[in-house]
């Protein structure tokens, strides 16, 4: 092959410097171009001076040997590319019984190391071809026990491939002995814990950790107590783990909250998987008088801690107090946005008696607050807009004219730009349409909407709204409340009965109060008789049967059959409103056409005394 390339650069078709790159591509048969990816060479010609090139996307693909000598870079036959163009099936064989075989073949391909994701590239989906997760867990488990495999716990930095083997128990050791500060050790602690069954001498390992973990905890008490609080968790779950009785005289979490530093400052800046335990660590630290500084602090924390404060408020029978601070907070509103943040997103039912209108008014009050400061975020405000339920979950239970009050608190509001503002008010206006005038600002809508009804059933309405305000939605607060009292609320058909029927009560309450809005009462007298007009008797002549009718067109909420009185909203009234006596009308009812002519109008009611059916 050399010496066929070394006659092409004595007849100028090559230059000298192609002859060694050319005779390596020849030889391994595998290349890679930076456009076109991975290639199989399939065919050399020197008597044309030329490559065939098998490429993903150009098959049998024609290069001149110069112009292949300058862009193609020689793939080895064992490479991981290659293997999977010339073997396929071994490689899945692999995959299946000999993980670190693989990796480590996958590691060379790539000079000894590659990050997770290019191997994830190399191997998925063509070798492996189901859970990606799984079979790497399961390969990452191996490759740790294995000392030829450095797995960094950074998921950007490189896995190494190593020739010299080097224990598990070597590596913990050197990492965490390499690791920079002790946030850095607590990291390398935690890979410890993880692999300590895995050691050759873990008693060994685990005092040299604790005796390192002593002094950094002991440094740190004053200057950074809460990572000296986070560096006592995690030393004591390396103690437990291995086995180990305290060593006399360490720094125990107890002495780090005997320093009586905020809470917030104390485990805010630990992760938030550690918030849980710090707080049963500061409850065990200060068993008398732990609730009362929880609550003092509550204000003040993170959304997460927040809820977490308040699960362990809860777990230990102080609903109440805590009850008793949320509603004095929202209703001063004083509560901030992370408080307000969590309580949206908690939500439940043992909170049923505080979420209402107030709650949104304060969350109203916290964002407008924070925007004057610049570390806040808009969390809460977000919350708001993503949530399409919450909004209109603290309304519904609040009369006419609080909903009203408030729609004009969001008008008016800072928090919300024209477009989230439009947002939030369509969810209001699909569950109270009454409140569209106000948003739309448009009189004459309101006026449009208006419905004239008797006074006889304006009374009615209002009768049938108190009973529902004064005496069933209370009852149905009762039954909830003894409901949800029989605990396990998953399984308490009781509860979900009366949860039911609690949306039907306030789906019916926000209809009699958007209808008792509109109402108009009248008692129908002086009305115009020119033409047919609210208020009116009118007789009628079926025009199809020649029959002759007579109809009182009464209130909107007006109708009894026998007496021939119906509701001008009705199709029938609404094709006879304005009609003069003699003129004919045509209206489709029930599915079929009438036809009816006015023969003769009259006043309805000549005296206040006569009465309205219904």
């Amino acid at each position: 092959m050399k010496d066929e390339l070394e006659k092409l650069v004595a007849a100028g078709k090559i230059s000298r410097h192609h002859v060694e790159p050319l005779v390596k591509l020849a030889q391994c048969g595998y290349c890679m171009h930076r456009s076109w990816g991975f290639g199989r060479i399939t065919n050399v010609d020197t008597v044309f001076s030329r490559f065939t090139i098998d490429f993903p996307t150009k098959p049998g693909h024609s290069m001149d040997l110069a112009f292949a000598a300058e862009s193609l870079k020689p793939i080895s036959p064992d490479h991981i590319l290659a293997r999977k163009a010339a073997d396929l099936a071994s490689l899945r064989e692999m995959a299946a019984i000999h993980h670190l075989e693989l990796i480590r073949l996958v590691l060379e391909s790539f000079g000894g190391k590659a990050t997770v994701e290019q191997i994830q590239q190399a191997l998925v989906p063509d070798v492996i071809t189901e859970d990606w997760r799984k079979w790497w867990d399961a390969a990452k488990r191996e490759m740790k026990k294995d000392g030829h495999f450095y797995v960094p716990l950074k998921k950007n930095d490189a896995v190494v491939y190593q020739a010299k083997e080097t224990t598990i128990q070597e590596r913990l050791l050197a990492d965490f002995r390499a690791a920079k500060g002790l946030k850095a050790r607590l990291i390398q602690a935690h890979e410890l814990i993880k692999s300590i069954h895995d050691l050759d001498n873990p008693q060994a390992v685990v005092k040299e950790v604790l005796a390192t973990l002593n002094t950094e905890i002991a440094s740190h008490q004053r200057t950074q107590p809460a990572l000296a609080l986070e560096a006592i968790f995690v030393r004591d779950e390396v103690r437990q783990t291995a086995g180990i009785e305290p060593q006399e005289g360490a720094v125990s979490a107890g002495q780090v909250w005997g320093q009586n530093l905020p809470l917030g400052q104390m485990i805010e800046p630990m992760p938030s998987a550690k918030f849980k335990q710090a707080l049963q660590s500061f409850q065990q630290a200060n068993p008398e008088h732990w609730a009362e500084v929880v609550l003092d602090a509550l204000n003040t924390l993170s959304t997460k801690l927040c809820g977490e404060a308040a699960q362990l408020l809860i777990q230990g029978g102080h609903l109440d107090q805590l009850k008793e601070l949320l509603a004095r907070l929202i209703s001063q509103h004083h509560a901030g946005s992370n408080l307000l943040l969590w309580l949206a997103k908690e939500r439940t039912d043992a909170f049923a008696d505080i979420l209402g209108p107030e709650v949104f008014r304060a969350m109203l009050t916290a964002i407008e607050r924070d925007q004057f400061n610049e570390k806040k975020s808009n969390r809460l405000r977000d919350y708001i807009l993503d949530d399409q339920d919450l909004l209109v979950e603290l309304i519904e239970s609040a009369d006419m004219e609080v909903i009203k009050d408030l729609t004009r608190t969001l008008q008016l509001s800072p928090s919300f730009d024209d477009m989230d503002k439009r947002s939030l008010f369509a969810r209001i206006v699909k569950h109270f349409p009454a409140i569209q005038p106000l948003i739309s600002g448009e009189q004459h809508a309101r006026q449009e909407s208006n419905l004239i009804v008797s006074w006889e059933s304006l009374e009615r309405r209002k009768t049938e709204y108190n009973e529902l305000v004064h005496r069933k939605i209370p009852a149905n607060s009762r039954e909830i409340a003894q409901a949800r009292s029989y605990g396990d609320l998953s399984e308490n058909h009781e509860y979900k009965a009366a949860k039911e029927m609690q949306k039907l009560l306030m789906r019916r309450k926000a209809e009699l109060e958007n209808l008792l809005e509109r109402a108009r009462g009248t008692d129908f007298l002086n009305v115009r008789t020119e033409a047919v007009s609210v208020g009116t008797r009118v007789k009628v002549t079926d025009l199809q049967t020649m029959h002759q009718e007579s109809f009182a067109i009464l209130g909107a909420w007006d109708f009894d059959v026998e007496k021939g009185i119906i509701s001008y909203l009705s199709p029938m009234a609404q094709a006879l409103l304005n009609r003069k006596a003699g003129e004919e009308v045509q209206f489709e009812m029930d599915g079929a056409t009438k036809r009816y002519r006015v023969d003769t109008i009259e006043a309805y009611r000549t005296s206040p005394s006569q009465t309205v059916a219904a």
